[in-house]
């Protein structure tokens, strides 16, 4: 980097800070808090105070969210049948490749680690991981929705409710379970049951690093010095990260544990035992 380069690049960061702190001093006074990061928080965890009425029953609104990312979902997966692959061509365009690279990476690691049993596997695990990675940019978007207490509450992501992330995990261990049972009789039924920790490491996992990232962004979005442009920053990257992250955790190791209980039992022949005969020599 050359001289003028270097003196550019400064003048750019200080003039983007010197907008950040204007931008502070301006916005000051034009906000109120309207409870504290306590209460915030605990809301965020715990949905006590803005539950919503779905057919006059209480939910949380991390339900209201996975509604609306199933029925996306499972939208673009029916226009993408019936419109797209049926068009689909010997030389590749941009949106087929990226739809075959996607396949064929969750297809390869479901065969890479249960070479014996891996159709449904590979078909699971894509589905898992699209739907956390989704779920978790759903929390970008920032959907409005009214409260039974008639409050206005944002949509957070499906797996940021702790019901949500531990049918995940649960599901995850079913689909294991199955596995075992298919491949392997009772001896796939007591291999998966001495994973018994399984749903709870997993449903907990996500839901951890999930809220993580909220909470995070609550704690910013809390302290009016650090309430303009960063919290855009801090909520886009650890969303994203954990999107990816979490998406290809939850697939290795349902994976690789299926692989495990899929496994096929081959008996170990017996070793003969040779007995020595003592021959007593008369001299």
């Amino acid at each position: 980097m050359t001289k003028k380069q270097t003196i550019l690049f400064l003048s750019i960061v200080l003039a983007v800070c010197a907008l950040l702190i204007v931008g502070i001093v301006l916005t000051d006074g034009l906000y109120e808090r309207t409870g504290t990061i306590r209460d915030t928080m605990q809301d965020a965890v715990l949905h006590e105070n803005d539950k919503i009425s779905l057919f006059g029953l209480p939910v949380n609104p991390g339900l209201i969210s996975a509604y609306i990312v199933t029925a996306v979902i499972l939208l673009f997966a029916a226009i993408v049948r019936i419109f797209v692959i049926p068009r689909f061509k010997t030389v590749p365009g941009k949106f087929q490749l990226v739809l075959e690279e996607a396949v064929g990476m969750f297809d390869n690691m479901a065969k890479g680690s249960s070479p014996h049993r891996n159709k449904f596997l590979g078909a699971y695990i894509f589905a898992a991981a699209a739907y956390i990675f989704i779920g978790t940019l759903f929390e970008l978007i920032g959907i409005p929705w009214q409260s039974a207490a008639g409050e206005s509450v944002t949509l957070p992501a499906p797996l940021s409710d702790i019901n949500g992330a531990i049918a995940l995990g649960c599901l995850s261990y079913l689909v294991i379970l199955a596995g075992g049972i298919a491949s392997n009789r009772m001896r796939g039924l007591g291999r998966t049951l001495k994973e018994f920790s399984l749903p709870i490491s997993m449903s907990f996992r996500l839901f951890g690093a999930l809220l993580s990232g909220l909470l995070v962004s609550e704690l910013v979005y809390s302290y009016l010095s650090l309430s303009f442009v960063l919290p855009v920053i801090v909520g886009v990257l650890f969303t994203v990260l954990h999107a990816l992250v979490q998406a290809y955790v939850l697939a290795t190791l349902t994976s690789l544990i299926y692989g495990e209980v899929c496994e096929p039992y081959v008996k170990k022949p017996k070793k003969s035992k040779e007995k020595a005969t003592k021959h007593e020599v008369k001299a």
